[in-house]
């Protein structure tokens, strides 16, 4: 059996095995982070999380104190006891414990679409994070359930753009630009949320007519935002706006950033009035891991490697890659090389190292030397997993993800919107 990542973490922190992780916080199981403020250890550990983020109580001591065995023998039979009745939907960057027990396994583009494609399911467990348990709340039935194991999977960069500063920015705006089209009757500028968002700024795109993207679609969806406006407000993440706005000609200098902290976001009135896509100061903590010197070392130590890094890694590193895209693209990249190839990626490691497991016949590596997978991804544990579903099957719904009414409509909107742009790759 393939060693997992768990397994590895803790053998480097127990010194048993060459390596680093960036914190030995990750040998221990997440439920002793449950009563402490923060994400969590992992590579957002640093990052500030709101107040008010949501918390997880604390696990049941028979999950926190069971074998990985046994964790596995009462999902499996919990799984048997619902049936029909459930669905569970995990992402890439799960850990195996958990992505072995996933219905679909995906992106947050084909998770959106697969909450859709299970009518009989009266429940939707969602292995991932805050924002796509809301997301699938926001498409799924009114009668569906959604859950989420551990309340704490939250997204520090979700965190980074809250509907007050995005409202207070958007009224900054429209007080230089306007509110009139133009004479082709483009408006003035377009809001467009990455999938990492909360459903309150979703709905905020959906009232304000805008669109939703994900890592999958963006240069569809900014197609789309530049046919009805005259620039598009990009947010929360600066990288992937900027990558994809790069790759389809729109020049840096009309890409001003924008700090909720400045006046005009730290852009003067001309700047703004000469933008195509305003970038919002976010990031996602793992991407920004990556680093030219890391694309430069594979390249040293594996000539011919081929680098494949996501769009949300800093614009220098997509720029040394041979390659970006989401991570369905990656994976397809991988699944379609007829040949032995020695690949270095630049996304999760529980991502690169599944890849590595599946596909034998390649090098696989991670740019990063260290191990450091997503602080919340990383909450999801079997224990919690095994839980909500024992909770199912005795009639209890815990940790349900439920979108407020007055937020789902003008959510939805921007949602259906981003599943009708298809992807180009």
């Amino acid at each position: 059996m393939t060693t997992t990542l768990d397994t590895t973490i803790r053998a480097i922190t127990n010194g048993e095995a060459p390596g680093e992780t960036c914190t030995p916080d990750l040998a221990k199981g997440p439920w002793e982070f449950d009563e402490t403020p923060g994400y969590g250890p992992g590579s957002s550990m640093f990052d500030v999380i709101p107040t008010g983020s949501p918390r997880q109580g604390a696990l049941p001591a028979a999950y926190q104190d069971a074998s990985p065995e046994d964790l596995h023998r009462r999902i499996r039979e919990a799984k048997d006891a619902l049936g029909d009745r459930l669905v569970i939907l995990g992402h890439f960057y799960q850990r195996d414990e958990v992505v072995q027990h996933a219905d679909f396994l995906g992106d947050s583009f084909q998770l959106a679409n697969a909450a859709l494609t299970k009518p009989d399911a009266e429940y939707i467990v969602f292995c991932g994070v805050h924002f796509m348990a809301e997301t699938a709340d926001i498409l799924a039935r009114p009668d569906q359930r959604v859950i989420l194991p551990n309340l704490a999977a939250g997204c520090s960069m979700a965190d980074m753009a809250d509907e007050d500063s995005v409202e207070a920015a958007w009224e900054e705006l429209v007080s230089v630009y306007g509110t009139e089209p133009d004479e082709s009757g483009r408006v003035p500028v377009i809001p467009v949320t990455y999938m990492n968002s909360s459903a309150a700024l979703k709905a905020f795109c959906g009232k304000h007519g805008g669109i939703v993207c994900t890592s999958s679609n963006a240069a569809t969806v900014l197609e789309w935002a530049f046919e009805r406006g005259q620039r598009v407000l990009f947010f929360p993440d600066q990288h992937l706006g900027r990558n994809t706005a790069k790759a389809m000609g729109v020049p840096l200098e009309q890409m001003p950033m924008w700090n909720p902290r400045k006046p005009l976001g730290g852009s003067t009135r001309d700047e703004l009035m000469d933008a195509r896509v305003i970038l919002w100061h976010g990031f996602c903590s793992v991407h920004k891991r990556f680093t030219v010197d890391q694309v430069a070392a594979a390249r040293e130590s594996h000539p011919g490697v081929r680098v494949i890094v996501h769009p949300e890694c800093p614009m220098p590193v997509v720029d040394a890659a041979d390659e970006s895209g989401s991570t369905d693209y990656i994976r397809r990249a991988v699944a379609d090389a007829t040949e032995p190839t020695t690949f270095a990626i630049g996304t999760e490691i529980n991502m690169v190292n599944r890849l590595a497991a599946e596909y034998p016949q390649h090098t696989i590596f991670c740019l990063d030397p260290v191990i450091c997978p997503c602080s919340t991804m990383y909450r999801i544990h079997p224990g919690y997993l095994a839980w909500v579903l024992e909770e199912l099957v005795a009639g209890r719904v815990v940790n349900e993800i439920a979108v407020a009414s007055t937020i789902q409509d003008d959510a939805r909107v921007a949602l259906e919107r981003m599943l009708a742009a298809k992807p180009r790759d």
